[in-house]
C-alpha cells in the first residue's frame, strides 16, 4: 500500500535537498527546489533523500524522472532499509506512466525479493493490471487478455484476503467477458459471409466456454440463425430451448422464436447433437 507524506515534511525535505543542491553549485539551475541529477552524482545523497525526490516528481506528476528515482535506490542502495518501498513506488510510477512492460519488471522483482512483504499483493495487482490496462478493444490480439485473466487469478488464489482481490475478481470477470466478446466479432464475421460451419463454431464456444458471460444470449440466437441457414432444424430448435430455458425475457429469445415459427418449428429439444447432450446433461439433469 503506497504511503503519503504529510505537506508540511514535503516542504522540510523540499528546503533541504534545495539547501544541499545550492551547497553543490549556486549558479547551477534547480528542479522544484531540487538538485538537477545530470550535474550532481546520486551516490553523493542517502537513499532516504533520493526517495524524497522522487515522491516529489510522482506529486507534480513527473512519472518518469519519479521512476528513475526510485529506481536509483534499488540500483545504489539495494540492501537499504527503504529499497523494499522504493521498488513497489517505482512499480506504481511507471504504471502512472503507462511505462507497463518497466511496470511489470519492477512488480515481478518486487515479488521475487519480498515474496512475503505487506505490499507483495499490491505488487501482484500491479503485474495484472499491466496486462488488464492494455485490453482496450475487442479487435485487438487477445494475448494480453490470457496475461491478464493468469495474473488475476494470481491475485484472487495467493491473496484472497488482500484488499485487492475483489477489484481482481471483477477485472477477471470483465476480461473473460472480452474474450466472448472476441468469439462473437469472429463468429458474426463468419455469419455475415454465410461461413456458417465456421460461425457455428465460434458461437458454440462462447456457450459451452464462456456461458457465464453477456455474450450467452446472442451466441445461442446466432445458432438458431446458422442451423436454420444450413437446414438443421433439430440443431436450431434445441439451442432455441436452452436460449428459452435461460433467458426468455430477452429480445434475442423474442427473435429465435421467430425464425422458429415463421418456419413451422418450436424451441424444444431435439436430436443428439452437442447443444442436445448439453441440454440434458445441465437442465434435465441427465448425465448420459
Amino acid at each position: 500500500m503506497i504511503r503519503g507524506k504529510s505537506i508540511s515534511k514535503l516542504v522540510t525535505v523540499m528546503a533541504l535537498s534545495a539547501f544541499i543542491g545550492a551547497c553543490a553549485d549556486n549558479s547551477r539551475p534547480t528542479t522544484g527546489g531540487f538538485f538537477n541529477r545530470e550535474d550532481v552524482p546520486l551516490d553523493t545523497f542517502t537513499a532516504n533523500q533520493i526517495f524524497e525526490r522522487g515522491e516529489f516528481e510522482l506529486e507534480e506528476n513527473n512519472l518518469s524522472e519519479a521512476a528513475f528515482f526510485f529506481s536509483e535506490i534499488e540500483r545504489i542502495y539495494p540492501f537499504s532499509d527503504i529499497a523494499e518501498r522504493a521498488l513497489i513506488m517505482q512499480a506504481f510510477a511507471y504504471h502512472r506512466d503507462r511505462d507497463y512492460p518497466n511496470s511489470r519488471a519492477a512488480a515481478q522483482r518486487f515479488i521475487d525479493f519480498y515474496p512475503n512483504a505487506d505490499d507483495a499483493a499490491y505488487a501482484q495487482y500491479l503485474l495484472a493490471l499491466s496486462y488488464y490496462d492494455q485490453i482496450d478493444e475487442v479487435g485487438r490480439d487477445q494475448g494480453l487478455t490470457f496475461q491478464a485473466l493468469q495474473s488475476l487469478r494470481e491475485v484472487i488464489e495467493r491473496y484472497p484476503d488482500s484488499e485487492y482481490s475483489k477489484s481482481a475478481i471483477l477485472k477477471f470477470d470483465l476480461a473473460f467477458d472480452h474474450l466472448a466478446g472476441k468469439e462473437m466479432e469472429i463468429g458474426r464475421y463468419y455469419l455475415r459471409r454465410d461461413n456458417f460451419t465456421a460461425a457455428i463454431n465460434r458461437f458454440l464456444v462462447v456457450v459451452e466456454d464462456f456461458q457465464t458471460t453477456t455474450h450467452t444470449p446472442e451466441a445461442l440466437h446466432r445458432l438458431v440463425e446458422a442451423y436454420l441457414s444450413l437446414g438443421l432444424t433439430d440443431e436450431a430448435q434445441t439451442a432455441g430451448a436452452i436460449l428459452g430455458f435461460n433467458y426468455q425475457s430477452t429480445d434475442w429469445y423474442e427473435d429465435s422464436y421467430k425464425l422458429l415459427t415463421g418456419r413451422g418449428l418450436k424451441p424444444r429439444l431435439r436430436g443428439n447433437g452437442t447443444l442436445a447432450q448439453a441440454y440434458r446433461q445441465t437442465i434435465q439433469g441427465r448425465w448420459l
